[in-house]
């Protein structure tokens, strides 16, 4: 009898804090081009992915797994690879913004890969049973 006095408000704790830690209420990560079509902006960032950006040494794609950016091949070139596209974060309060080594070529579609906002999972995941064994990135096409 006590074991259950004791285990149900345990239980209905763990049970709130779940469901009040889930990602309901995050807004969107947000990837476009800038108005002249020269950077991506990435808005809509939490502060946890500022943060991660910020801890980035030289803040270059290159070397970075956080951000991803890749030209596609034009649609009647089947011998063009998809390769990476060099470039430079830069970090303001609440954007990231890549500016490109080359400028984007006008026509071309760009893959964009980001784990900024990714997250592992949520309360709703976890008592639905629709847990991932992976982190999911935000994807996106961005045709200039």
């Amino acid at each position: 009898m006590f074991k259950c006095f004791v285990l149900s408000p345990l239980l209905l704790l763990c049970v709130i804090s779940l469901v009040s830690c889930s990602s309901a209420n995050n807004k969107p990560l947000l990837i476009k081009f800038s108005p002249d079509s020269s950077a991506i902006v990435f808005s809509g960032i939490d502060p946890a992915g500022l943060l991660q950006v910020r801890n980035i040494p030289h803040i270059d794609t290159a070397y970075s797994a956080l951000i991803s950016i890749v030209q596609q091949p034009a649609e009647n070139d089947s011998s063009a690879m998809e390769l990476p596209f060099p470039g430079k974060l830069s970090l303001t309060d609440s954007t990231v913004v890549f500016k490109p080594s080359t400028p984007f070529v006008k026509g071309r579609s760009y893959e964009v890969v980001s784990y900024l906002n990714a997250k592992f999972n949520n309360a709703v995941m976890l008592f639905s049973g629709k847990l991932n064994h992976r982190v999911k990135p935000e994807q996106a096409i961005l045709k200039r």
